[in-house]
C-alpha cells in the first residue's frame, strides 16, 4: 500500500478498533518499520514517540493486538487496524485507552465464544453438547425458551423477564450455527428491509 509517511514527519496515526464490537480500542502512531513489522507479524506495532522506537502493543503485557484487517483513508495517511484483542488494550486494565467499557456490540463477542466452544469441540461445554446433539434438539430448545419469555412477559418479574430474554438469545445465536448462518446474515436482511 502506498501510504503518505512524509506528510506527518515519518509518522502515520492508526486507529485500532475491537473486530467484532468495532470499539476504538486506542490511537497510535507508526513509521514505515512499524507498518511492515506489523503486516509481518499480524500483531499491532508502533512506533512509541516517547521510547524513541518499535513497540509492539502488549510485548510486555501479553495482551497483544492481532490484527484482522487494515484500511487506509482516502489521503493515505491514516490507517485503521480492526484487530482480536488478547486482554484489556490500555495498561490500566481498561478495555480501551478512553476508559470506555461498554456492552454495546458484545452479543457478536458471544457468538464467537459459541463458534469457538464449538469448533474446537469442547466436551464440557452445554453449548457444544446442545450443538452436537442435532438440529432438532437446538431448535426445540429455542422454541422451549421463546414460550419461556412469552410467559414471563404476561407477569411484572422484570429480572426473569430479562433472565429468559437472554436464554432466547443465546439459544438462537447456537441455532444460527447449527444453521450454518451468523448473526450478520439476520442483520444484513434487517438493513435491507429499513431500506424498503
Amino acid at each position: 500500500m502506498n501510504l503518505d509517511f512524509k506528510k506527518g514527519n515519518g509518522l502515520i496515526p492508526v486507529i485500532v478498533q475491537d473486530y467484532l464490537t468495532l470499539q476504538v480500542l486506542m490511537l497510535g502512531y507508526m513509521n514505515e518499520a512499524a507498518y511492515e513489522s506489523t503486516i509481518e507479524n499480524k500483531k499491532v506495532t508502533f512506533f512509541s514517540r516517547s521510547k524513541n522506537r518499535l513497540w509492539t502493543k502488549g510485548e510486555t503485557s501479553g495482551n497483544f493486538l492481532v490484527v484482522k484487517d487494515i484500511k487506509i483513508d482516502c489521503d493515505r495517511d491514516t490507517i485503521l487496524i480492526k484487530a482480536k484483542p488478547q486482554g484489556p488494550t490500555c495498561h490500566t486494565g481498561s478495555t480501551t485507552c478512553f476508559k470506555e467499557e461498554t456492552s454495546q456490540g458484545f452479543i457478536y463477542s458471544l457468538e464467537q465464544t459459541i463458534h469457538d466452544r464449538i469448533d474446537k469441540d469442547d466436551e464440557k461445554s452445554y453449548t457444544n453438547k446442545l450443538f452436537k446433539s442435532g438440529i432438532n434438539k437446538v431448535a426445540q430448545k429455542v422454541g422451549e425458551e421463546a414460550v419461556e419469555l412469552v410467559i414471563e412477559a404476561m407477569d411484572d418479574n422484570d429480572d426473569l423477564f430479562k433472565n429468559e430474554a437472554a436464554d432466547l438469545l443465546y439459544h438462537y445465536l447456537i441455532l444460527l450455527k447449527a444453521k450454518g448462518f451468523k448473526l450478520e446474515d439476520i442483520e444484513d436482511i434487517l438493513k435491507e428491509r429499513s431500506r424498503q
